[in-house]
């Protein structure tokens, strides 16, 4: 019995080693093919060098056109694995019809739990730990650091699948996030790695790195291009000029100011003012560059804009509520596709109402509606409710006897395809978003706001927009005159 007992538990160990070392031989193979396990973790800093580029996720011409992108000219990411480390250089330039600085330096970093951006001042700033948690999971989106990570212990590497010309085996570090990592069945060398992550407008969202174009550095096999993707929208196409293993990186630890900072929140604190612009109209601010715009009708209240976020807007709502508590808010017109503009659309399905768009945003804002937001659960997830949705074609008029407000769609504006504008004939008010700021470095399609107004022939005295200070019309011409530039299409 004694006999049958040991080898009954030889048997499991032996089932037990077969199948970690099953598990386990994908990644080692594949640090064997980067150049073996004892050098990659010998590595100290990995200096990536390059230009590329970052095409500019939620601000499309329409939903279905492809998004603008920055050229990314100078590229810097160092990485100190053993640290958990990074710090990211670059400097950008638009390569589209854009209002602020077209050319960007930016920096930013990681330091264990620690994130943190550098100012245009110079001065760094502590990010939010979700920021941390995010810069921490993009070091991990390199063949390099995802397999020395998959070789430590308290790392749990799953079973092996196939797909493909390609090997698939999850690696989960000891937080629970989870990696995806795909390798080449012939070459051994890591293809990809994805992950899951969340984003506000998109809801639980894949993050997925390929690389390619290995070459031999310092013993090590480090690939020269790295694309990456969210879910179906390209986030960065990185073309690798120089790749670099422990050569002189300087000091990018966290600032001591940085550590010792308080760790703000994931989003910003929200604070509406409701300022009354006309007889039952309200201009809602507050925190930040973006507002809406309440209008009262005999027997209910709409909104136009439902900006930014979830918190933003549920603040919005909450206020407008309170200016006429005896009458129903049950519309929001949600005046473009662009993520700044719609992130509040899920909480405006939330909170029962209805929404008005122009057609062109329909299809896209049912599959915003209908996206799957587990990671962090919104209002929507919360309280689920069905989208009520009015398209507009060329013009929309709501009106009774209190209010009338006519909605239009913008026509032939180089940078907005989908833009729904207001104006209000009583008190000669336009009310926009996007086809003017006041606060804005320069106007490339200035020209596309008077073109509209005289071709709908209205007759505007005040503008009262969603980002930007409210002005008369005069104001308005006046300082697109002094910034304007050139703008193909406008």
């Amino acid at each position: 019995m004694k006999n049958v007992l040991a080898v009954l538990i030889g048997a499991f160990i032996t089932a037990g080693c077969a199948g970690t070392s099953s598990q386990m031989q994908v990644i080692h193979d594949a640090a064997e093919a980067l150049g073996g396990q004892a050098p990659i973790e010998r590595i100290r800093t990995l200096v990536i060098e390059g230009e590329g580029i970052a095409p500019n996720l939620g601000q499309n011409l329409t939903p279905e056109t492809d998004l603008p992108v920055w050229k990314v000219t100078e590229f810097t990411r160092t990485i100190d694995p053993s640290k958990s480390r990074m710090r990211v250089k670059q400097v950008r330039e638009a390569q589209f019809l854009f209002a602020g600085a077209t050319v960007q330096r930016q920096e930013f970093g990681v330091d264990g739990d620690v994130a943190y951006s550098v100012g245009e001042d110079g001065k760094p700033a502590r990010a939010s730990e979700w920021v941390a948690r995010e810069r921490q999971r993009e070091i991990l989106h390199h063949p390099i650091m995802i397999i020395r990570a998959a070789l430590q212990p308290q790392w749990r590497v799953g079973e092996v699948r196939s797909d493909g010309n390609y090997q698939l085996v999850d690696v989960t570090n000891p937080k629970g996030d989870a990696f995806t990592l795909a390798i080449d069945r012939m070459t051994k060398l890591p293809a990809r790695v994805s992950s899951t992550s969340y984003n506000d407008n998109l809801g639980d969202v894949v993050i997925e790195t390929s690389f390619s174009d290995y070459e031999d550095v310092a013993g090590l096999k480090l690939p020269k291009r790295l694309t990456t993707k969210i879910d179906k929208y390209p986030q960065f196409d990185l073309h690798v000029t120089k790749n670099a293993i422990d050569g002189e990186t300087g000091d990018f630890a966290a600032p001591e100011t940085v550590k010792s900072a308080q760790v703000p929140p994931r989003s910003s604190p929200v604070t509406v003012t409701a300022e009354e612009v006309g007889k039952g109209i309200w201009w809602l601010a507050g925190s930040g560059n973006h507002r809406s715009i309440l209008f009262e009708f005999d027997d209910h209240l709409t909104l136009f804009e439902v900006p930014v976020n979830e918190m933003r807007t549920l603040a919005v709502i909450d206020t407008a509520r309170t200016l006429r508590p005896n009458k129903p808010l049950t519309h929001a017109i949600v005046s473009h596709h662009h993520f700044d503009h719609s992130g509040g659309l899920r909480a405006a399905v939330a909170k029962g109402l209805t929404i008005i768009t122009y057609r062109g945003n329909v299809e896209f804002f049912k599959e915003l509606v209908g996206k799957k937001h587990s990671i962090v659960q919104d209002a929507l997830a919360r309280n689920p409710q069905p989208l009520k949705i009015e398209a507009v074609d060329d013009e929309l008029v709501l009106k009774d006897r209190s209010m009338e407000v006519r909605l239009y769609h913008l026509k032939n504006n180089p940078r907005e395809g989908t833009n729904l504008f207001a104006y209000v004939p009583r008190d000669r008010m336009l009310v926009q978003a996007d086809m003017y700021d006041s606060n804005w470095l320069q106007h490339p399609w200035g020209d596309n706001l008077p073109y509209n107004i005289k071709l709908h022939n209205l007759r505007v005295e005040k503008s009262v927009p969603v980002h930007g200070a409210i002005q008369t019309y005069a104001d308005v011409l006046k300082t697109i005159q002094s910034r304007r530039t050139p703008a193909a299409g406008s």
